[in-house]
């Protein structure tokens, strides 16, 4: 694996095996597992929640408390079976480690505790239909279509009135629709969880009243001795009681890597999750045989904890999903406030006043006229359209959405924190320098003077043989055809460290042939507490023993220690160093300081520094495999430095853009890397993520320690242009030591590098910056990446990484480009703004000019200028298809200048929206609507407004003539909203820049779907107001030809008013009209 991760697990052994080529050709294919319905594959989901589980867990029993203590977590971290001797766990459980549990005590327990299986999560189908139904506006649309049927029977009797009775047919379908609708979003975008029967095991072997038996895995209770042996899986979680030296498990079921760990009867960690005298449930015996006494059974498991967590809901509601809360809150409010002043008007004045004007039925209807006035009944469709959309395209961009409610959150993110390998940089590690003693050498002058027979050249050709033999990677076999193939062209499976390594030692003599000469003994794997990896090698009988090899001192049979990793943390195990002659010198503080300022000089230039290291074993080996891992660890000291090796990881192509677009847009980058921080510094200069001069870049040191919280001001993200950005460097061992007060500091800087983290620390990271009140985007290809995936705000992989990473991440780069974010980014962004579009074009008509004639009607005591046919009409049939139309607008030009939405202030539907809905666009549709019905509908006809105006019902007409007069006004003020809104549509479409710059035909910004749309919206509204059949049981009519050019003309008044508006603010940005603007 690459040094770059860090890995969380215990440290491997692996057995004797020859150090010899792999054939090359085998290929790995990774099947996705993204897609819709897709079923989440157990192996890829439950390491990560196991990670973060197990950081939580750590954290809580340090005394950490970042809000996660609790459930699991909390329940975890008081186990202590694993820290317990073996007698005392059997005396707590009641057992005899040779005789076992009776019969009838384990029957009890059975009876009393259950079987010991994971319960399937509740699929809470009644709670799902609930939801489906009522959801959003749908318990409000459901209370007006009962109000509806109770206004056409019994209180319409014995009169009914049926357009009553087919409003609450209408308002019903309405809500079939939407559930039906919102059934098929949750079906098509759920997330399954594969069944988890397969990991576990079926029978097991247990001591019961002092007998080995075959029981069922499902019947073992707490307390049972079970028996362990190669190839089962552990049925429980077990506290170990007797071992064999051999015994290793797989955890990578639990924890997404394959090392194995190598079993123990004492306790290696304070947290039970990671205790090797612990064997999980769900993990496979590999080799060894041990027996264990069953302390976790069932759902409370690890594993069934993490099963049962890892098929749970996002625990954190998306952006988008507050938005619409509080939007459908708010509608709510008004429809409600609304009604109550409505029946507190016709309680207190209209029924004493007017008792002839208002009947109960009737005001039951204009409340629900109200309610069906402010809900946009369309806004859910399009809600899920617009996601589906945006997500479509950004699938045709490589970005994989897996989840459509976190398409918009990227569009809210304002801090990307951001691995730096095979993210930033292009994984292609090469060595580049290299040292010896306290002589640098570029690679190229290492290759010439390796070339020389002098001691010189045997140093070099040494240092080299060690990077071929601490390392894993494989290099493909030559043939007799390609003897002069460089090393750059061979093919080399491995992680990019191990690459780069192989190359080099091939350069200066062929690799294989080394490898050859040696049998590997032993191995420790590198992990993030010993940040090193070694190797035993014994010299091999098999080849002829040629003095002039690297390591002439070791003959056949005698084993040589080789080591590889972080300068920092080997120099300390490090008592001697060779020079550049093959001479061994005591490791004084002199030649310690030389070596650390070679280090210091390669990694200011960007390098990443290993430190290769020997050392000669003159003990024999243990023949146990566990007696051998204590026994490398142990003889880990004392070692020879061999020499350094630089190696360089170039930066993308593309990143240097990537970053300055990020950072005009409001964006803040901070690297979050392993590599040393003067290492980390330089590679960010080198992307764009530093851009302060040297002197001025700050450390833990210029920090305070305990500045007040008050008088720390927040981070401003609205800074002018000239102002001088400010930059910090923190390395790992920094941050374990940080106060509250630097960590708010911390949180105010524009340019930040994380040097030397954990993934702990890195979980950390995320969390203090979402508590600064930041949207967090984490980018990460490993498995260790999972817990910050997970916690971001918007978690993104890389799809050349791991399965669980990609698994626990909400975003999938698919493209190997890191410039696709910013595409990410550009349409996470449109997504809300098209989203305010749509809702802005609904507003006016078909919430604000609905709600007028009903409010003129019981205040003005005029007939009802619209229908409540007509409104729901208007909202989910004519105004729909507009409004889906919207979705598909490309972003305007100025989309990536902006700053990053406050998720805090700026709403979906703020006071600046509605204030454009309502009082500008709404009362110029409003005004010239009731124009078209009261003058052209009434007065045309003969009946004056004043005939009307206060008369409450006791019209001096025909009242006849004022229902059929009535009826035709109401189509007048239909149509010219349904025409009008064809305007709205056209100057709802950019929110500043003209209508002629965002040209609906040009390639750019093209949007074939308004027009069509339009149309299709008034062939509805004729569908309903001219076939005789719907007009006999909706009361509707059809219109003369002038009332369809009359809302043109109005229209384009609109048109050029909201034109000349976004003139204005474009040419004067800090007017008062550009700041009120939405």
């Amino acid at each position: 694996m690459d040094l770059k991760d860090i890995e969380a697990g215990a440290s491997s052994t692996v057995l004797p095996e020859p150090l010899e080529a792999a054939p090359v050709g085998h290929h790995f294919r990774r099947t996705s597992s993204f897609g819709s319905n897709r079923v989440i594959n157990p192996r890829s989901k439950i390491p990560g929640e196991f990670r973060t589980l197990s950081i939580h867990v750590t954290e809580t029993q340090d005394g950490g408390d970042f809000g996660q203590t609790k459930g699991n977590v909390k329940t975890i971290s008081a186990v202590t079976w694993h820290s317990l001797a073996a007698d005392e766990v059997c005396t707590r459980l009641s057992v005899s480690p040779g005789h076992g549990l009776d019969t009838a005590i384990a029957s009890r327990r059975l009876a009393t505790n259950g079987k010991n299986v994971i319960s399937r999560p509740p699929k809470n189908l009644f709670r799902k239909i609930f939801f489906y139904i009522f959801g959003g506006f749908g318990g409000l649309l459901f209370v007006a279509s009962i109000i509806c049927f109770i206004a056409w029977r019994p209180l319409g009797d014995p009169h009914p009135f049926a357009p009553n009775l087919a409003l609450a047919v209408v308002l019903l379908a309405v809500i079939a629709v939407q559930a039906t609708f919102n059934a098929w979003q949750d079906y098509s975008t759920g997330h399954v969880m594969a069944s988890i029967a397969g990991l576990l095991p079926t029978d097991v072997l247990v001591t019961r009243a002092g007998e080995k038996i075959k029981l069922p895995a499902a019947d073992l209770v707490s307390g049972d001795i079970v028996t362990i042996t190669l190839g089962s899986k552990v049925p429980a979680d077990l506290r170990l009681l007797e071992i064999s030296s051999d015994l290793r498990f797989d955890r990578s079921i639990l924890t997404g890597e394959s090392v194995e760990v190598a079993a123990s009867l004492d306790c290696t960690d304070k947290n039970f999750m990671e205790s090797r005298n612990i064997a999980l449930q769900g993990t496979l015996c590999t080799s060894g045989s041990g027996i264990g006494i069953a302390v976790g059974l069932g759902d409370g498991t690890v594993f069934g904890r993490i099963a049962k967590q890892a098929n749970s809901e996002r625990p954190v509601r998306t952006t988008l999903e507050i938005e619409i809360f509080w939007f459908v809150l708010t509608i709510a409010c008004l429809a409600l406030g609304v009604s109550v002043l409505i029946v507190i008007l016709w309680a207190a004045w209209l029924r004493p006043q007017h008792p002839g004007f208002i009947s109960v039925p009737g005001l039951l209807i204009d409340v629900v006229s109200v309610a069906v006035a402010f809900i946009p009944e369309g806004l859910p469709v399009c809600v899920t359209l617009s996601l589906t959309v945006i997500a479509g395209a950004m699938r045709s961009n490589s970005i994989l959405c897996k989840s459509l409610a976190t398409v918009e959150s990227l569009g809210a993110v304002n801090l990307i924190a951001s691995d730096k390998t095979g993210t930033l940089t292009q994984n292609k590690m090469a060595a580049v320098n290299v040292a010896i003693g306290l002589a640098q050498y570029s690679v190229e002058d290492a290759r010439l003077l390796a070339a020389e027979a002098g001691e010189a050249g045997a140093a070099v050709r040494e240092l080299a043989a060690l990077a071929a033999l601490c390392n894993d990677a494989v290099m493909e076999l030559r043939s007799d055809d390609d003897d002069e193939k460089s090393a750059q062209d061979l093919k080399i499976i491995g992680d990019a460290t191990d690459t780069g390594l192989l190359r080099f030692a091939d350069s200066i003599a062929p690799a294989l042939d080394i490898r050859v000469q040696w049998v590997q003994s032993g191995k420790i794997a590198f992990n993030s507490r010993n940040k090193f990896a070694l190797k035993c090698l014994t010299r091999s009988f098999a080849t002829a023993y040629d003095e002039n090899q690297p390591f002439p001192g070791i003959k056949p049979g005698e084993c040589m220690l080789v080591v590889k990793g972080a300068p920092d943390v080997l120099l300390r195990r490090c008592s001697s160093y060779m020079d550049t002659e093959g001479n061994i010198f005591p490791l004084d503080e002199g030649a310690l300081a030389g070596i650390s300022a070679v280090q210091e000089d390669f990694a200011a230039r960007g390098q990443r520094v290993l430190l290769l290291a020997k050392k000669v074993l003159s003990e024999e080996l243990p023949k146990e495999v566990s007696d051998l891992e204590d026994y490398l660890l142990a003889t880990n000291i004392e070692l020879t430095v061999v020499g350094l090796v630089a190696l360089v990881d170039p930066p993308r192509p593309e990143i240097l853009d990537t970053v300055r677009i990020c950072r005009r847009a409001g964006i803040r980058f901070a690297m979050v890397t392993g590599d040393f921080s003067s290492t980390a510094a330089a590679i960010a200069r080198q992307v764009g993520i530093i851009t302060t001069p040297e002197k001025e870049l700050k450390h833990l040191a210029d920090l305070p320690l305990n500045t007040p919280l008050a008088d720390i001001p927040d981070y401003d993200a609205d800074k002018v242009d000239g102002v001088p950005l400010t930059s910090l460097v923190l390395s790992g061992p920094e941050i374990m030591t940080m106060t509250e007060s630097q960590w708010k500091q911390v949180l105010t800087f524009d340019e930040i590098v994380f040097a030397r983290t954990s993934p702990q620390q890195k979980l950390q990271i995320v969390r203090a910056f979402q508590g600064g009140g930041c949207t967090v985007a984490v980018t990460g290809d490993g498995v260790n990446d999972a817990p910050a995936l997970k916690q971001a705000d918007v978690g993104v992989a890389m799809a050349g990484g791991s399965e669980v990473a990609m698994e626990a991440a909400d975003l999938v780069l698919l493209s190997d480009n890191f410039s696709t974010i910013v595409t990410g980014i550009k349409y996470g962004r449109l997504c809300f703004e098209n989203l305010r579009k749509s809702i802005l074009y609904l507003l006016p008509a078909g919430s604000f000019s609905e709600l007028m004639p009903v409010l003129l009607n019981v205040l003005a005591g005029v007939p009802q200028a619209l229908s409540s046919i007509q409104m729901i009409i208007i909202c989910v049939v004519t105004d729909v298809l507009p409004a889906l139309s919207m979705v598909y607008e490309k972003p305007e030009a100025d989309l990536l200048l902006r700053k990053p939405r406050n998720r805090k202030k700026d709403r979906l539907a703020d006071w600046k929206l509605l204030l454009h809905a309502y009082f500008f666009l709404g009362v110029l549709e409003s005004l010239t609507s009731m124009t078209a019905a009261f003058y052209f509908g009434f007065e045309r006809h003969g009946v004056p407004f004043s005939a009307l105006y206060r008369k409450y019902g006791g019209y001096d007409v025909d009242p006849d003539l004022v229902s059929e007069l009535t009826n035709r006004a109401q189509s007048l003020y239909f149509f010219n909203l349904v025409i009008m809104q064809w305007f709205n549509l056209l100057s709802t479409r950019t929110r500043r820049l003209s209508l002629f710059q965002q040209n609906p035909f040009a390639p750019a910004t093209r949007n074939l779907f308004l027009f069509p749309a339009m149309l299709i919206a008034l062939g509805l509204a004729c569908f309903f107001s001219y076939i005789p059949g719907i007009q006999k049981v909706l009361l509707t009519r059809g219109i003369s030809a002038e009332f369809f050019f009359l809302p043109m003309a109005y229209g384009s008044v609109v048109l050029f008013l909201d034109e000349m508006r976004k003139l204005w603010n474009r040419t004067h940005p800090s007017s008062f009209l550009a700041k009120i603007a939405w």
